[in-house]
């Protein structure tokens, strides 16, 4: 191609383009001449090879002909245009346009965001953690008996050590998928010294059966302060204004006595029902309130296993079901809908 006559190519080329009488012929003709392997391409190719200034000569005469090449289809292009519009065949630019769909936050995430801001706001830290950890920091740093029965393999997610990546093989400590968001509230006072709020949200993981109520994954929100002058009534106060915000002004809330074992004294949380306004209906099974969330004051041996005095330190701790808290505040009934990708579920949010 670099023996072609340069001459004979602008020749040819006129001739080609007064037959051009469409747009895809002249966007096959621009692709002959001015694509990655069109003419043009093979001719500058062939330089290299030249005397230099027979390939300066030869060169200008390419990039002339480049330039002739765009003008003409530059020319062209406006002339079908005016042919098309001339002959009737115009754009109606009141009909209406293609309809963009455009994806959105899962709903999950919307909440998690929504929560995390309520606290942000409130003086929290928002901070996240691994969610395959150790065993001690998972039960043990949380004074979570080593006969409690979450621990059993029939209640964790424990994985085999040849699965396990080579640099934690050496490692007497056992692994598992966490169960719940706890651990990195162990982390996090391991590393830091209080004053401390911080929120983690993040997946846990237990093994059960899947059905409305119940998945084998799901999400968490944990939160604890740690402070000298920390009171069970900060924790009222602290989830009293998380429940208004997410639910509204006119929730009433209860705390009931609970176990934990990593909070003394523990309790649950429950809100009037946001259905019936506690009046009692089949979504709060005719008792008026929905259960919320857990909480209570950080055990003293769960201050002692991190190295804080318990003497000098209080602080509490909560924890809360993402999924539950969206069930609850849009009435959805089965928590398999959060991850069946189903559109028409999830386009509502």
């Amino acid at each position: 191609m670099s023996n072609f006559n340069l001459e004979e190519i602008e020749k040819k080329l006129e001739e080609e383009f007064k037959e051009i009488d469409s747009p895809n012929k002249l966007e096959n003709l621009r692709l002959q001449y001015l694509g990655r392997k069109g003419i043009l391409a093979q001719l500058t190719s062939g330089l290299a090879i030249l005397p230099l200034e027979e390939r300066r000569q030869k060169g200008q005469r390419i990039n002339a002909l480049k330039q002739k090449i765009e003008t003409f289809l530059s020319a062209k292009e406006k002339e079908l245009a005016d042919i098309s519009f001339s002959s009737g065949e115009k754009i109606d630019i009141g009909l209406p346009a293609v309809a963009q769909h455009f994806g959105g936050l899962h709903p999950i995430h919307q909440m998690i965001g929504e929560i995390c801001k309520i606290f942000v706001n409130m003086g929290f830290k928002v901070v996240e953690g691994p969610e395959i950890e150790t065993e001690y920091n998972n039960f043990t740093a949380l004074n979570i008996a080593l006969e409690h029965p979450c621990r059993d393999v029939f209640d964790t997610f424990y994985i085999k050590e040849e699965t396990l990546n080579p640099s934690f093989k050496n490692s007497k400590e056992k692994f598992l998928l966490r169960s719940h968001t706890s651990p990195v509230q162990i982390r996090v006072m391991q590393t830091y010294k209080p004053p401390l709020a911080v929120v983690v949200p993040g997946k846990v993981y237990r093994p059960d059966a899947v059905d409305a109520s119940h998945s084998f994954m799901f999400h968490q929100i944990e939160g604890f302060l740690v402070d000298k002058e920390v009171k069970f009534s900060d924790l009222k106060g602290i989830l009293y204004n998380f429940a208004c915000n997410v639910f509204g002004e006119k929730i009433k809330m209860r705390f009931r006595p609970h176990y934990f074992p990593f909070t003394e004294p523990s309790a649950e949380v429950d809100i009037s029902c946001i259905i019936c306004d506690g009046k009692g209906c089949s979504v709060c099974s005719k008792k008026g309130w929905l259960e919320v969330l857990g909480c209570g004051m950080i055990h003293p041996k769960v201050f002692k296993n991190v190295g804080y005095d318990p003497k000098e330190y209080k602080g509490f701790a909560f924890g809360m079901g993402v999924e539950r808290i969206v069930m609850l505040k849009y009435g959805i009934d089965d928590i398999r809908l959060f991850f069946e990708n189903d559109l028409r579920f999830l386009e509502q949010f």
